[in-house]
């Protein structure tokens, strides 16, 4: 059964599209067949896989607009790693589809309904606000993953969108929840990671991962190059702390 996870989180610049690219190239390693779908707009996370958006014909607009099939949008970027990928006309889906669409939270879960290809799991990278393009990821989701950069503002980004989902659950989705809290762009050295690590762990014990995601140069270079940093250079710090996590995640199948 395909398990569907988003990662969300509202602020900017917590290392969701490294998390979706780098989560679903660790599964891959592990036997599991991913698809990743980039619901953002800058498609950062489709030029992080390799992807010219420039010369991509069919994206996720083109499924959320019904322009066509989810299957003939999916591309292959290695083995076992599907996406679907974005462009920057995404976001004018709310203009596109209002009062056009009966239920428009329920867009991308009706299309993926469809996919005829088997997946263990289907990532989803949410853009960096709690619009249209989240919403249709969470009523979509199984479970979210929600990156929280160490940092002073984290635990008021986390209430909101926990309020968030709090909404999906009641109005939505009553089966959505938490797959974890991931703790990103961590240093030890600095005093302030330290202390947002422990209220992060010490408010949500049980549903925060025991992996932390370290700041460390070879993510950037690996977007450079358009790879995951678990295949550009698996030994690095990055990459180990991206395979425990997936192995983290497969435990909760």
């Amino acid at each position: 059964m395909t398990k569907v996870i988003a990662i969300a989180n509202q602020k900017g610049g917590v290392g969701k599209t490294t998390t979706s690219i780098n989560l679903g190239a660790a599964l891959t390693h592990f036997g599991r067949k991913v698809l990743v779908i980039d619901m953002d707009p800058q498609g950062n996370c489709s030029r992080g896989l390799g992807l010219d958006i420039t010369l991509i014909n069919k994206s996720i607009y083109d499924v959320l607009v019904g322009n066509c099939d989810i299957n003939n949008a999916i591309r292959k970027v290695f083995k076992n790693l599907d996406i679907i990928p974005s462009k920057l006309i995404l976001a004018s889906l709310d203009a596109e589809i209002s009062n056009k669409v009966l239920d428009p939270f329920a867009i991308l879960k009706n299309a993926l309904h469809s996919l005829k290809k088997g997946y263990d799991y289907v990532i989803i990278d949410c853009p960096p606000s709690l619009g249209l393009l989240t919403l249709n990821a969470l009523v979509a989701s199984n479970s979210i993953i929600i990156p929280v950069q160490c940092e002073y503002f984290a635990l008021e980004a986390v209430a909101q969108i926990l309020s968030t989902v709090s909404q999906i659950k009641t109005n939505n989705n009553p089966d959505l929840r938490i797959e974890g809290f991931l703790l990103t762009m961590y240093e030890s050295k600095y005093q302030l990671c330290n202390e947002i690590s422990q209220q992060i762990r010490s408010l949500f014990a049980e549903s925060t991962f025991q992996t932390v995601i370290p700041r460390n140069i070879s993510v950037p270079e690996s977007n450079a190059k358009g790879l995951p940093v678990t295949i550009y250079k698996p030994s690095s710090r990055c990459a180990l702390a991206y395979f425990s996590l997936a192995k983290e995640v497969m435990d909760h199948e």
